[in-house]
């Protein structure tokens, strides 16, 4: 198991980070998933809407191995308004510019973990009158779920830990790291 040292961080430094998934076993992951999504979505032309800032990493690796033609917008949502702790409550920060009417969306999360966010992106997607609403997450943590809510094609099921690297971040910080690392499970934020 790797693990690095949080430096440079107020209160989270001095935290020591585990290394939860590589970065083969994220491409693994995202080829089985391109693959599968391909299948699914033969002589269709899916919309893929990208979560930002989160899904950035994801969207663009999935979308890249897919053997379908696809379309790339993106939606932008916070619920988390920093901190390590969903708030609750979902604010719209940028709407999709695309017409989705009659279209196979794909929404592409990071993470899925209250589902609150994820209820509110297909409402809003559904207002629009779409031939299907699916959901790809790179990650989904089943015992954080308030809603019953299902994702179509999910790439690893977590744990309730606070996670960064490949998009996930801690107050914009770690996104670029291209494996995933998982705080301590103790840790007191």
């Amino acid at each position: 198991m790797r693990t690095r040292k949080v430096e440079n961080m107020g209160k989270y430094s001095g935290q020591i980070l585990e290394e939860i998934f590589s970065q083969e076993q994220i491409e693994k992951r995202v080829d089985e998933l391109a693959k599968q999504i391909s299948e699914d979505y033969a002589g269709k032309v899916p919309i893929l809407i990208g979560v930002l800032n989160g899904s950035i990493f994801f969207l663009a690796d999935l979308a890249k191995r897919l053997d379908i033609e696809c379309e790339l917008d993106f939606i932008k949502v916070s619920s988390y308004h920093s901190g390590t702790q969903s708030s609750g409550t979902v604010r719209l920060l940028k709407d999709i510019s695309c017409i989705v009417t009659g279209r196979d969306v794909i929404i592409v999360e990071d993470i899925i973990d209250s589902g609150l966010t994820a209820r509110f992106l297909k409402h809003r997607i559904l207002e629009n009158q779409p031939n299907s609403v699916t959901f790809a997450s790179l990650l989904l943590k089943p015992e954080c779920l308030k809603l019953d809510f299902t994702a179509e094609y999910i790439g690893f099921e977590v744990g309730d830990r606070f996670l960064v690297g490949y998009g996930l971040d801690l107050d914009q910080k770690f996104r670029n790291m291209p494996s995933i690392w998982a705080f301590p499970v103790d840790m007191n934020v």
